[in-house]
């Protein structure tokens, strides 16, 4: 009885290690083949391409991507996501290019007008979203924007509405300053070229192309202008210097 106990225990142990054996070994061969891969792509290049505002350095502090990362283990949705963050970037696609290269394709925001609020200078997008504050920065020629997003947001959303129908009409590419005054949506007007236009709400393509229309006239009167209304459907008050025209 002793040596069939123990021959059975025997066989046990036999059949266990044929199991065991084989799942160890595929363990450790698992195991050195990630070490392997870890240290086989170390990430080299970073290439940044469709940036036209936001240099390759500054992007590659947003994504925070570092020399070295390994590219296997790499997240191109992580990197995506942390790219996101930046008002400017609209959409990041990451590509992982093998053996140490990482590609990055980027659509940026296009800055559409400035915001004057209480003297400082914000570029801000389409849709009236901030991007950045100018500084130092020369200032582009773009509609600006006189007024608060934030306590006057009905008006500041008329105001993103003009400023979007000024660049339709081509009036922007006529005039050396614009700047829209946004504190009431009823009492919107815009400055053009020191000329102050009372718009109100609303038809805005309408009314700058009637304001168009009756610039040649004015030019060809030589009329000095205190400001012009074209708030009205079916007129336009020209108030010169010293009267009111009709």
């Amino acid at each position: 009885m002793p040596r069939q106990r123990a021959g059975s225990l025997l066989g046990k142990m036999r059949a266990a290690a044929v199991f065991v054996l084989p799942v160890i070994a595929v363990g450790v061969i698992v195991y050195l083949f990630t070490m392997a891969a870890r240290s086989a792509f170390p990430l080299a290049r970073v290439v940044f391409t469709g940036n036209a505002h936001l240099p390759d350095e500054e992007l590659r502090n947003i994504s925070g991507l570092k020399a070295g990362e390994n590219l296997l283990a790499l997240s191109a949705g992580a990197v995506s996501k942390k790219m996101l963050g930046s008002p400017w970037i609209r959409s990041a696609s990451v590509r992982k290019e093998f053996p140490d290269s990482l590609h990055v394709l980027i659509r940026e925001a296009e800055p559409f007008a400035l915001l004057d609020m209480k003297g400082r200078l914000f570029i801000v997008d389409e849709q009236g979203r901030m991007l950045e504050e100018l500084k130092d920065t020369p200032v582009p020629f773009l509609p600006v924007i006189s007024g608060n997003p934030f306590s006057e947001k009905a008006a500041y959303t008329e105001a993103v509405g003009l400023a979007a129908a000024i660049r339709r009409t081509g009036l922007q590419s006529r005039k050396d300053r614009i700047e829209i005054i946004a504190h009431k949506p009823t009492e919107l007007s815009v400055n053009i070229d020191g000329v102050v236009v009372k718009i109100g709400t609303g038809e805005y393509d309408d009314k700058l192309g009637r304001l168009m229309e009756l610039e040649e006239e004015i030019k060809a009167r030589r009329i000095p202008v205190d400001y012009i209304d074209v708030r009205f459907a079916n007129r336009i008050i020209v108030k010169p210097v010293n009267e009111v025209v009709r």
